[in-house]
């Protein structure tokens, strides 16, 4: 039989209130209110805790204090990846981020998500599904990525979106609903 953390894991229902769960939620609440409460001269302290808190993240990682997650195990970063202040990433569910790909203020990426049907939202229980950002991404201050959502690599998200479809590599979308607005021509570098 499946622990609730598989089910969660595997986009199936389960039981947000389980123990384990409860407990990882808390440590992670535990270090992410330390590393909220660290100065930019504190160098080693913050590599120190983002090694606890995500460590599934490439060298380089930079985020902005505050910053909110809800395990942080389930964080998988590339390299060089930028979050500016205020970000919340509900990582229930799998969330991968490219290399070189930056957050703006306030940016919000769940996968936590519930039934739709009352009864069963009404339960308890929730799932949650995937999200992919790629590499090179630039994603807009205040802008909301929904569960399940894929961004393709050096794609623009314009400040104030809410993506709720994936969006393809190469190209500038924004809105709410995100929609491509245009194709971003990428010039080779010589």
């Amino acid at each position: 039989m499946k622990t609730e953390k598989e089910k969660m894991l595997a986009g199936e229902l389960y039981n947000p209130l389980d123990t384990q769960l409860v407990d990882e939620r808390l440590q992670t609440r535990l270090l992410t209110k330390q590393l909220n409460d660290t100065s930019e001269d504190q160098v080693e302290e913050i590599a120190r805790i983002l090694q606890k808190l995500i460590p599934n993240a490439g060298a380089g990682l930079w985020l902005q204090p505050p910053f909110y997650c809800d395990y942080g195990t389930n964080m998988h970063v590339g390299e060089k990846v930028f979050f500016n202040f205020n970000c919340v990433v509900l990582d229930v569910a799998p969330v991968t981020i490219g290399s070189r790909t930056m957050f703006g203020p306030n940016v919000q990426v769940y996968t936590a998500t519930h039934p739709l049907n009352h009864i069963e939202r009404s339960s308890g229980v929730e799932y949650a599904k995937p999200i992919a950002i790629g590499k090179d991404v630039w994603v807009g201050g205040s802008v909301v990525v929904c569960p399940g959502v894929t961004i393709g690599d050096r794609s623009v998200i314009g400040a104030g979106s809410v993506v709720t479809k994936d969006i393809p590599a190469d190209v500038f979308a924004a809105g709410n609903p995100c929609k491509v607005i245009r194709s971003l021509k990428q010039e080779e570098s010589a």
